[in-house]
Order: C-alpha cells, then sequence, then structure tokens
C-alpha cells in the first residue's frame, strides 16, 4: 500500500519515484498529480448514490436534509433542558459521509496517456492511503461551511458535527487535529448542505508535475 500525502504534494512524487523507478521523472509527477486528485476529488457515497464534488452539492443537500433534521430533533429529545453546556450538550455527536477516489479526476489529468491511465488504476487498486488535512477533501470542505441553520428552516444544535471519511477503495488519516486518526470503514450517514460556496483552490496539485522536470 502506498501512502499519499495531500498536504505534501513533493512526499507523494517521492513516493511514486520509489514505488515505481522505471517511470520517467516527469511521468512519475503526473501519476502522483493524478492519485492526489483522485483524493481531494473523492466521490461522496450516501445510501447507495455516488456524489462527485462540487457538481453534486445541491444534489447531495436535498439526499441528506431530513436525515440531518432527524439526529437534530432526537438530540434535543434527549438532552436534559437543564443540562450544563459544559457536559452533555457538549458532547458532539458525528454525522459521516462516505468517500472513495475519484478515478475519473485523475484520468482526466492524464489525457491521452493510457499507459500511465493503466498505473493509475492498478496503483489504487493494489491500495492507496490518503494523509490530509480537513481542507484537503473538497467535500469535507464544502460541508464544514455548509449553513445548516437555513437548510433545516430552524435551529441546528451545535453538537452536530460533520465528518467525510473514506470508506471504500482506501485508507484515510486525518492529520493536523491531535493525534493521528484513520477515518473507519463504517457506513457513511447524513450531512447536507446549503447555499453554493466557492470551492478551494486545488490549483497547487498541477505544480507537482513540474518538479520531475
Amino acid at each position: 500500500m502506498i501512502t499519499i500525502q495531500l498536504t505534501k504534494l513533493e512526499s507523494a512524487l517521492d513516493q511514486i519515484k520509489k514505488t515505481h523507478s522505471k517511470l520517467a521523472p516527469a511521468d512519475a509527477a503526473l501519476i502522483a498529480t493524478a492519485l492526489s486528485l483522485t483524493g481531494r476529488h473523492a466521490i461522496a457515497l450516501y445510501e447507495g448514490e455516488q456524489y462527485v464534488w462540487p457538481d453534486d452539492y445541491e444534489r447531495l443537500t436535498r439526499a441528506m436534509v431530513s436525515q440531518i433534521n432527524m439526529v437534530n430533533e432526537a438530540i434535543e429529545h434527549s438532552t436534559p433542558k437543564r443540562a450544563a453546556k459544559s457536559t452533555v450538550e457538549e458532547e458532539p455527536v458525528t454525522v459521516t459521509v462516505g468517500l472513495m477516489p475519484n478515478l475519473t479526476a485523475g484520468e482526466n489529468l492524464l489525457e491521452s496517456r493510457d499507459d500511465l491511465k493503466a498505473v493509475l488504476s492498478d496503483i489504487l487498486q493494489e491500495g492507496v492511503e490518503f494523509s490530509y488535512s480537513p481542507t484537503d477533501i473538497g467535500w469535507q470542505w464544502a460541508l464544514d461551511r455548509a449553513n445548516w441553520n437555513t437548510i433545516s428552516n430552524g435551529e441546528v444544535s451545535r453538537r452536530i458535527k460533520i465528518k467525510a471519511s473514506f470508506t471504500e477503495g482506501a485508507v484515510g488519516i486525518e492529520m493536523g487535529v491531535g493525534p493521528k486518526k484513520r477515518t473507519t470503514r463504517a457506513s457513511a450517514k447524513p450531512i447536507e448542505i446549503d447555499e453554493p460556496v466557492d470551492a478551494p483552490d486545488f490549483s497547487d496539485v498541477a505544480e507537482v508535475a513540474e518538479v520531475g522536470d
């Protein structure tokens, strides 16, 4: 299994050079960049459906609104009215959505290089471990900025925390918040999104291709 650090693209290139030493430097850079894109543009999985970021932003929102409301109602009914804010009320309730690598995003970067597309596919099939911060994943970035109060037409508990985690096709390790935390393969659950937000700038990914020159 190869480890790709989405926060350090040069490190991803080093990994490709070690595991695929026969690749030309420029080709190794293209593979590293393509692999990074499969993670950054990971596909969201929810109730048997796939959602591509950012095109399916509104579709995923509509699919998840009802479950977010159900979770919010459950919190309201189970929380004692006089509970101290520092105790029960502040305990987070995590709502998760699954993620899987976006092979198409990587292949689009490689364009007509069918030989490199085959290498990319083989690497994903053999297993990839993505190491990342929350802002590296498009869906997590978007879900963190959703206006849940507007979406639900009411007040949503601050205890609800949204987490997008790799559940198929790859392993994920979130960095930067406390100790390392590997994502589990538990079933995906709810989330939703409100009004469109500007996408994070992933233009730096393409710069990796220049490293191998």
